[in-house]
């Protein structure tokens, strides 16, 4: 007998972590998504799985799997990071030589309908940053600022800004952020971020040494990314935001409030750390959009 399915699983996570430095959230979705598929071929094939019977696997067995994920009523998109897990899988299976299956890649991933980042208005942009300043507790009320100017001033994603630390601070004229798998860029620090998180900085009421955690919780402990959206969530029901409002859509006002003052594309591309120019490009699309819907509007022959 090979070796069982689920001491593969766990080298193959491993391999994702150290390797191809995937985060944790990815980590979790990928080892979630293979022990479904793990499970289900037990339960298909009426036994358990191991690297022989991983390499016996048909594209016919893999397509019922995805066929029962359908009937949970898993989506489009989840199908396919629950295809691209499984394919992920079987291509660590074959680089390590332990089974070489084909079967994964005669499968087609379902196509995902493509959409558009939601950025908030410049106004409402605004109002988040001034409604966070309301806080009762001053050093929180500071806090919540200097993150979400962050977000929306830098164009930072929710885990970079809560990676920083104290040390960190304050800051130069650009900052250096590493991103999605250990790509480093710098980021310019306007002057409005600066001082919101240097007038945080000295409020904390926590002593910390340079390594430590940049951004707190009230109980001095690490900010998680969980409380940020809790945060985002009491604004935008204060301010009757929609519900688009969340710290993601900061970054992507960012981007879009950047292409339409006129910045540059490739410009844009680097301050947010996109692997793909096509990534970026989403955002011109908003633009775009917005542009035809006032000349629908106001054009005569638009209606």
């Amino acid at each position: 007998m090979g070796q069982s399915a689920e001491a593969l699983k766990s080298a193959w996570l491993a391999a994702l972590a150290h390797e191809r430095r995937a985060s944790a959230h990815t980590l979790r979705a990928y080892g979630d998504d293979l022990a479904r598929f793990l499970a289900f071929q037990n339960e298909h094939t009426g036994g358990s799985q191991d690297a022989r019977s991983l390499s016996r696997l048909s594209a016919a067995d893999i397509r019922a799997f995805i066929t029962r994920r359908r009937a949970e009523g898993l989506g489009p998109r989840g199908v396919q990071r629950a295809v691209a897990s499984v394919r992920s899988f079987f291509r660590y299976l074959a680089r390590e030589g332990i089974a070489d299956n084909p079967a994964p890649r005669a499968v087609r991933s379902p196509r995902v309908p493509r959409t558009l980042p939601r950025p908030l208005s410049e106004t409402d942009a605004g109002r988040l940053l001034e409604e966070a300043a309301t806080r009762d507790i001053e050093w929180l009320a500071a806090r919540d600022v200097a993150l979400l100017t962050l977000l929306y001033g830098c164009g930072l994603r929710i885990s970079e800004a809560l990676s920083l630390k104290r040390g960190d601070v304050p800051f130069e004229d650009s900052l250096s952020i590493v991103g999605k798998g250990g790509k480093e860029r710098m980021v310019p620090i306007l002057q409005a971020v600066r001082e919101a998180v240097d007038a945080y900085a000295g409020t904390i009421p926590f002593p910390g040494a340079p390594n430590a955690p940049l951004f707190l919780s009230s109980r001095n402990k690490a900010m998680s990314a969980r409380e940020a959206q809790a945060l985002m969530q009491r604004l935008r029901s204060r301010l009757g935001l929609s519900e688009r409002a969340t710290p993601r859509a900061l970054r992507h006002s960012f981007a879009t409030h950047l292409l339409g003052n006129g910045g540059d594309l490739r410009a844009v591309q680097e301050l947010l750390g996109h692997a793909s120019l096509s990534t970026t490009q989403t955002y011109t699309e908003i633009d775009t959009k917005k542009l035809m819907e006032v000349y629908a509007k106001a054009h005569p022959r638009g209606g």
